[in-house]
């Protein structure tokens, strides 16, 4: 059986889609792929897209879940964040054990979004 898959979306809950959609198209510049009313889907550059339902319970753990975004761009998003107001408990560093340079920041929902890029 061959699967001919032609992508994914994962999908996520959240309580005010205006604020998300402020935060994923308008601070992170994802495209808007499809609004469906209670769902909105953005399309990430590269592969992939990520939807957010009104539906859909936002369910928060400690360490999870965790939305990472993969950019070259990782200190200019840092600067654009900050300087929109968005509080960085941490700036950009990298962390040795998995070859990677990152930063982490909560999203309106309270889900953690890594910005990263491999080394």
């Amino acid at each position: 059986m061959a699967n001919n898959w032609q992508g994914s979306i994962i999908f996520f809950g959240t309580e005010d889609l205006d604020k998300t959609d402020k935060f994923y198209r308008e601070i992170l510049d994802l495209k808007l792929y499809k609004d469906q009313r209670l769902c909105r889907i953005y399309e990430i550059e590269g592969g992939g897209k990520i939807g957010f339902c009104s539906h859909i319970e936002i369910v928060l753990g400690e360490k999870s879940p965790i939305i990472t975004l993969l950019t070259e761009n990782v200190d200019d998003i840092y600067d654009t964040l900050t300087q929109k107001g968005y509080i960085i408990k941490e700036g950009p560093k990298t962390n040795e054990k998995f070859q990677i340079y990152h930063f982490f920041v909560q999203d309106p929902n309270g889900y953690t979004v890594e910005i990263q890029k491999f080394l």
